[in-house]
């Protein structure tokens, strides 16, 4: 085990099943790394959708700066399921229920609510190709054909496009999404030429004027249970082709968030669950841990 001093405080939680570790970095000078986090994410104890690396508040980020690192080791610029994660951590252990982090993706606010659940202002969606981006030019990102399709499914050759602080495909498919075997063609897609970044690939069904069903494989880390950002994409994605209105309910694999999308200010809300399960430390290099 790594040494005493060299171990940052780490507890494991989910949003919505979203398997989250939070690992508290504030006042110290170094950095969770790519190879700690494969490390953690090798281990079933510790496995995970994305680590949220808290460091120390700036001037631009009162209460800190979050790192989010994808189980492949690579950095994701926005996460909401873990920034509830984040919220409900530091709301128990220090007691204030309004927050203003910053990511490399920007501002991030957030407030714990009197009812337990956590609201994330998730910031304003970007929709211009270039900023999403996309590989190409394209006059209206609502309806995007993919180039080279790799199913022959018509619902899976059109998305919608959305950046959230990080790319989104929205494909809205006419029946459920679990009839679809994201599994197998989610790796394809998350790599197609269309997206230099990769992209979360995510099948929304519509299922009333304010719901849906979404099912996502995300960026760097796979099928999940639940993504936030992907939720927000595709709420963003149907109230703009007219598909649903402005606050929806969006159901995933493991639950439901809520999501408004604002019109006096653009901004994105999502309001959804934290839970916490368990503990431990961690060398932050390594990834070497203990569970308490």
């Amino acid at each position: 085990m790594a040494k005493e001093k060299l171990l940052a405080r780490m507890e494991r939680m989910n949003g919505l099943g979203n398997k989250i570790l939070v690992i508290d970095m504030r006042g110290r000078k170094d950095k969770v790394t790519p190879e700690a986090a494969k490390r953690l994410n090798g281990d079933p104890e510790t496995a995970f959708d994305q680590i949220m690396a808290l460091y120390d508040p700036k001037k631009n980020a009162p209460d800190g700066w979050i790192d989010i690192l994808n189980s492949d080791g690579s950095m994701a610029q926005a996460c909401g399921n873990g920034t509830r994660c984040v919220v409900d951590y530091l709301s128990k252990k220090n007691g204030p229920t309004s927050f203003d982090f910053r990511t490399v993706a920007g501002a991030l606010h957030a407030e714990k609510l009197d009812d337990g659940l956590i609201s994330v202002d998730m910031g304003s969606p970007e929709f211009s190709w270039e900023k999403i981006p996309l590989a190409g030019p394209a006059a209206e990102t609502t309806h995007i054909g993919l180039s080279e399709p790799y199913e022959a499914d018509p619902a899976l050759q059109r998305f919608s496009a959305v950046s959230m602080g990080n790319p989104h495909a929205v494909f809205f498919v006419p029946r459920d999404v679990d009839s679809y075997g994201l599994e197998d063609f989610g790796p394809r897609y998350e790599r197609h030429p269309m997206f230099p970044e990769r992209a979360n690939i995510s099948l929304a069904q519509i299922t009333s004027p304010s719901s849906l069903s979404l099912k996502t494989f995300e960026r760097g880390a796979g099928l999940t249970l639940a993504c936030g950002s992907a939720a927000c994409a595709a709420a963003v994605a149907a109230a703009r082709t007219g598909r649903t209105g402005r606050s929806v309910d969006v159901y995933l694999p493991a639950g439901s968030l809520h999501i408004k999308w604002r019109k006096k200010n653009d901004h994105v809300i999502m309001t959804g669950p934290a839970e916490y399960e368990w503990s431990g430390r961690v060398d932050p290099e390594t990834g070497v841990w203990e569970r308490k």
